[in-house]
């Protein structure tokens, strides 16, 4: 399960590799985490940026772990789940990234954070939404990373990874006349990609300083140092 991500580039770098339009509220997020509000690309709207909560809204929570349905959606659950595949069709999005976190799993109960950056160090994942209303009547918007089996260097950290998409596939995946076979014509393995590992910090997810992207010493969630490299 993909459960952090980093969305640093500058508003400048972001306009001029997606094309979009100035867009207000853009902050970098060196620790994208489920339920922030975070920017996405929609392809009803591919000017500029819109603004969803991964997975869910803060209030929808309540302190209880997001599950992998809400916050990532596996690739192949499109074509087994009807409402997954008209959210294919209607729902499309992709999410701006610089990098995207995993965790190593070394004990019963511990964990070792690692960053894993595309050459081109800017791309996108794709993505579908949804739209839903609050208590009060209120319209807000949610995404889901799709995910698909990891790729053999991922795969030595965790078994899924990101649908990630170059400025080529991106195009069609916000291109309205898409077809369903366009669509899964771009979804491959990403396999330019290199990784590290990175502080434990990055398990708080109000912690958003940018030496979160940088390597570090091989530690686990507490901050203890393992032989793990």
């Amino acid at each position: 399960m993909i459960e952090r991500y980093a969305i640093h580039s500058s508003i400048e770098q972001l306009i001029d590799r997606f094309g979009i339009e100035q867009t207000p509220g853009y902050e970098s997020q060196y620790n994208a985490a489920p339920a922030k509000l975070l920017p996405v690309i929609t392809h009803q709207s591919p000017q500029g940026f819109s603004y969803f909560y991964w997975g869910t809204a803060p209030q929808w929570t309540k302190n209880k772990p997001v599950a992998e349905r809400i916050i990532n959606t596996r690739i192949e659950w499109l074509q087994e789940k009807p409402v997954l595949r008209k959210a294919l069709m209607q729902h499309r999005c992709i999410i701006p990234a610089n990098g995207f976190y995993a965790w190593k799993r070394i004990g019963k109960k511990s964990n070792v954070p690692c960053y894993f950056m595309p050459a081109d160090k800017l791309f996108s994942f794709a993505g579908i939404w949804e739209e839903y209303e609050d208590a009060e009547g209120d319209a807000f918007h949610t995404f889901s990373i799709l995910t698909m089996p990891a790729s053999e260097l991922v795969a030595a950290i965790t078994d899924r990874m990101p649908v990630m998409l170059d400025k080529q596939q991106e195009a069609v995946w916000l291109n309205p006349q898409a077809t369903e076979a366009d669509l899964w014509n771009v979804v491959k393995p990403y396999t330019e990609l290199s990784s590290y590992t990175v502080s434990p910090a990055v398990f708080t997810p109000g912690y958003n300083k940018p030496s979160l992207v940088l390597p570090a010493p091989a530690a686990d969630q507490h901050g203890n140092l393992t032989l793990f490299d």
